[in-house]
């Protein structure tokens, strides 16, 4: 593999992406939409829940308009980056065989598709940590932007393989939608989750690593090393599917 190649196809990335304005907008308007309606809608009593993560019980108590503010941070988080590691894959499809028949290794595509993605990760969850801190004082704000990575590597690394797999644009967006719809926003909650019936099936979603691990950084001084580790080791298998697909898609066979 050559650096050089990987720069150059890195670069070619970003272009990409500074291209189309309206990828740029909604990174930065989707998170401020979010974040606004729940900060008018949500009610401000205070509850006591429980951190799921942890084998002891141990209950907080805060405000249900702060805990849906960072839930939902950790949401829009989520669903931007899935989205938008999709679109890297799919797009240049066709312009990435085209430069493998002209002598790129398939993981120096995958590798500067993966570093573009990376960047928008720190960007969005540096963005997004800044803006829920205007709303609710997390204690703790390097971890807390460290747990909104988790949640974009995640599901940037579950876009990846869904955008190698699946050629349709319409389908993988149903893919993605369907499962950051079903898990990121809705069963990771820790409202719901505190009711829920069945909480085993929730804790092997993708999202409940990372959302456990923002909900402790913002509002306890408890250690998240188990939720980071087993985060890293989710989106790591997402990653090991998506490099085996894309290889495969774009090997040129004799």
């Amino acid at each position: 593999m050559s650096i050089k190649r990987i720069i150059t196809a890195l670069s070619m990335v970003l272009k990409m992406l500074f291209r189309r304005r309206i990828i740029l907008l909604s990174l930065v308007l989707i998170p401020v939409v979010f974040l606004t309606i729940v900060e008018f809608t949500a009610p401000t009593r205070f509850i006591p829940f429980r951190l799921a993560s942890f084998d002891t019980r141990l209950l907080i108590r805060e405000s249900l308009k702060e805990v849906a503010l960072v839930f939902f941070s950790v949401t829009s988080s989520g669903f931007l980056v899935s989205l938008l590691a999709l679109n890297l894959v799919q797009i240049d499809n066709e312009v990435n065989r085209r430069l493998v028949i002209c002598g790129y290794h398939p993981f120096e595509l995958l590798i500067s598709i993966l570093l573009a993605l990376l960047l928008t990760i720190l960007t969005i969850a540096i963005y997004i940590s800044l803006l829920i801190s205007a709303f609710v004082p997390i204690m703790h704000l390097p971890m807390f932007i460290f747990s909104l990575m988790l949640i974009g590597f995640v599901y940037g690394c579950y876009g990846l393989a869904i955008g190698s797999l699946i050629k349709g644009k319409l389908e993988g967006v149903f893919f993605i939608v369907m499962l950051a719809n079903i898990d990121a926003g809705w069963l990771q909650n820790p409202m719901y989750y505190a009711e829920a019936h069945n909480n085993l099936i929730i804790r092997y979603l993708p999202a409940y690593f990372p959302s456990q691990s923002a909900i402790i950084a913002a509002f306890t001084d408890y250690s998240g090393f188990n939720a980071r580790f087993y985060s890293i080791l989710y989106g790591t298998g997402f990653l090991i599917l998506a490099l085996a697909i894309f290889y495969n898609k774009m090997r040129i066979k004799k």
